[in-house]
């Protein structure tokens, strides 16, 4: 059989795509080691105000997914990928220079609101200019890129904060950020079409996650029963409810309500949520675990995440030649089981060789499977010209799993193993209900 030649405008396409997609994914998890440094070098700040500097880019980036497909639709998916990465390339640079907690957290709203822009935008550049029958290995491609970066965060993070400092996780991003400016300059402008979308259901989305990501994580601390936690929560619960009636009325809606039509495609949407729930509280229990449980050092940490990265991006670039229900199945089934050992054998003095390792590679080859399965059953569930929209509302979805998931986190972990454990079952939990959701694509 004579193999599909592909042209190098095409590869260069995926390139510049796979690059956003890696930089926007990788500070979901890089500033993971980070909460230590920060809170000590802004005298006076707790753990759970110092882990906002993860919450804030997750409420803001699931926020924001969304109503950017619409956009991506409206002004044209290249001049949003460079509005995009350039926008997160400033801010970036301005993280790094942060003079204090909140100038950072601003700067790191900021960016995620790039962020959100890099994500719809740079895969509906590449499935626009792929032909159909490389579209479900470009898809693979490109998740390669984002479970790549998720997995490598801590990685790349610990090594950065312990050799450099905290600041030098910002800073990588400005040099990566303008090659991929100047590569996304060579794409060919596609065309927009139609309106921008509903700015009061956009900001109704973003209060309702970030309420509702304030009251899980501070529930611990102000007491379930207090009326600010219940205010939050119910305010968020609320805040969200209204911005998605609005979208069903209104005629340019910040989510894109009407693909949930498609039974496949809002199936994608749960599994996403839920894989989101498990996948970002995995990550920072892993970091936590390592640094205050076995007391590694930060390199020690970020190294330990590395060998799951890796076999992350592998499988996901594996994971694009096969269908993907049971990609999802095999996926979902082997995270839990690394789920379940975790919660149950999770030794209390450090064990690598023995324990992390071989879990890693289970998680690696679970998240790298997953995260194509799902983008992959979510983009070739609509038509061409709803490939940007269809990118954020499922993306956005995992992100908002992710906010949750860490606010639940921040609301169960106070340091020993018996916390540990109990985020562990929560994420198994989670995962359990993906591989439910992936079994009726």
């Amino acid at each position: 059989m004579t193999a599909i030649a592909v042209p190098r405008t095409t590869q260069n396409v995926l390139a510049v795509a796979a690059g956003a997609a890696f930089l926007a994914l990788l500070d979901t998890t890089v500033a993971n080691l980070a909460v230590a440094d920060v809170q000590t070098d802004f005298a006076g700040m707790s753990v759970n105000g110092a882990t906002w500097i993860i919450t804030i880019y997750a409420v803001v980036f699931a926020a924001l997914l969304a109503p950017a497909g619409r956009v991506a639709d409206v002004v044209g998916r290249r001049t949003l990928l460079i509005a995009g990465v350039g926008g997160f390339t400033a801010m970036s640079l301005a993280c790094a220079l942060a003079p204090s907690l909140p100038a950072l957290l601003v700067a790191r709203a900021l960016q995620a609101a790039a962020a959100a822009a890099m994500i719809p935008a740079s895969l509906a550049v590449v499935l626009a200019d792929t032909p159909p029958e490389r579209r479900a290995a470009a898809i693979g491609a490109w998740s390669a890129a984002g479970a790549l970066a998720a997995a490598a965060g801590p990685a790349i993070g610990g090594v950065l904060v312990d050799q450099v400092g905290w600041r030098a996780l910002f800073l990588i991003n400005v040099p990566v950020g303008v090659l991929i400016v100047l590569g996304a300059r060579q794409i060919p402008a596609g065309k927009g079409a139609g309106h921008l979308p509903d700015a009061l259901g956009t900001l109704l989305l973003g209060v309702g996650i970030g309420a509702a990501a304030l009251g899980i994580s501070q529930g611990s601390t102000w007491g379930w029963g207090d009326p600010k936690t219940v205010a939050a929560i119910l305010g968020g619960v609320l805040a969200a409810a209204a911005a998605i009636w609005r979208s069903t009325r209104h005629a340019y809606p910040a989510l894109e309500t009407r693909l949930w039509r498609s039974k496949r495609f809002a199936t994608a949407n749960v599994a996403s949520l839920l894989y989101g729930a498990a996948l970002f509280p995995w990550m920072l229990v892993g970091v936590l675990v390592q640094v205050t449980l076995w007391d590694y050092s930060p390199l020690q940490a970020g190294l330990g995440m590395t060998p799951g990265a890796i076999v992350a991006a592998v499988v996901a670039v594996l994971a694009s030649k096969r269908p993907h229900k049971p990609v999802i199945l095999v996926g979902a089934a082997t995270l839990a089981a690394a789920g379940a050992i975790c919660a149950f054998a999770l030794p209390a003095t450090p064990d690598f060789l023995g324990f992390w390792l071989p879990v890693g590679v289970l998680i690696g080859i679970g998240m790298g499977a997953v995260t194509t399965g799902i983008s992959t059953a979510a983009a070739l569930s609509v038509t061409p010209d709803r490939f940007a929209a269809a990118v954020g509302l499922n993306s956005a979805a995992r992100q908002v799993g992710g906010a949750l998931g860490v606010a639940v986190l921040a609301g169960i972990v106070d340091g020993d193993i018996a916390s540990f454990k109990d985020v562990y079952l929560f994420c198994t939990l989670a995962t359990l209900g993906v591989a439910l959701a992936g079994s009726r694509l």
